[in-house]
């Protein structure tokens, strides 16, 4: 029994550490983004984070464009990939036969593994001379932003929607097959209500996926910092500006100012998914 003991202690504190590995890896690269990146809050203070010009000519650096730019393109993926997204898990799970949706998930998830250049590639030459086609003056922009994105994080909600859609008690489906439901008000009555904690957490999974998403909004989005309300207009997003210009950063305020994009962006997610914990106990909380 010694022995067990000593072994379960030993097992416990390994598996501890492998599990405190990640909070300090995080913890450890805010704290180089925030050292690298000290002199640009020290000249800019907050105000950074609402400044619109950015102009490395001038050393003059704001990162609102950046910001409404991720933000925009990542809110219009989800407008577009979720309804998508739940309406096809809804087929594949109440709808499709077993072999239709055994193949139609296979299809989902290798899209899930195409590399984002590839996709970016996809975009320059089919969605940028379709936008252009339907009246877009550039092609580029955000709205074509927004598509590419949506194109990307449409298997990450598919599959997780209906991995958790196949949880549902089939009695509680049943039931309401005795009453009479069709199966439109099976789904809206009991598959959705009992699946939506895990919806939830697949829209902000992909949320997260669509913030940090580099190389094909990149070669989409336009990569002018400016704010426009029109949709069509080139735009810019934090992680593009970082692949962008990272390596062209003459100046040590310039390359301060790209790395305090980088921690606004972490900071960012981390309170994308703060959020989306929070939303979830709460969920989780009503039953």
């Amino acid at each position: 029994m010694t022995a067990e003991r000593a072994g379960d202690r030993l097992f416990r504190m390994s598996v501890a550490g492998f599990a405190g590995v990640v909070p300090l890896a995080a913890a450890a690269l805010a704290w180089q983004l925030a050292r690298e990146s000290a002199s640009t809050w020290k000249t800019f203070g907050p105000a950074f984070l609402w400044t619109l010009t950015w102009d490395p000519v001038a050393d003059v650096f704001g990162a609102l464009p950046f910001l409404y730019g991720t933000a925009v393109s990542s809110l219009l993926a989800l407008l577009i990939a979720v309804p998508l997204g739940v309406g096809a898990a809804v087929f594949l799970t109440e709808l499709a036969p077993k072999r239709l949706a055994d193949l139609l998930m296979f299809a989902v998830e290798l899209l899930a593994a195409v590399p984002s250049v590839i996709l970016g590639l996809m975009g320059i030459f089919i969605l940028v001379p379709l936008m252009r086609a339907l009246g877009s003056p550039y092609g580029v922009g955000m709205l074509t932003a927004g598509l590419i994105l949506a194109f990307m994080v449409l298997p990450y909600i598919t599959a997780i929607t209906r991995e958790v859609l196949l949880t549902v008690p089939r009695p509680l489906k049943e039931a309401m097959y005795a009453l009479g439901a069709t199966r439109w008000e099976v789904v809206r009555a009991v598959s959705l209500p009992f699946s939506r904690s895990g919806i939830v957490g697949a829209v902000f999974l992909s949320l997260g996926r669509a913030l940090g998403e580099t190389m094909a909004v990149t070669m989409v989005i336009g990569n002018t910092p400016r704010i426009s309300a029109a949709l069509h207009d080139p735009g810019y997003s934090m992680a593009a500006v970082i692949a962008n210009e990272l390596a062209e950063a003459a100046s040590d305020a310039h390359l301060s100012a790209l790395v305090a994009i980088g921690l606004t962006l972490m900071a960012v997610t981390i309170v994308v998914n703060g959020a989306a914990r929070l939303l979830l106990y709460r969920l989780e909380a009503r039953g």
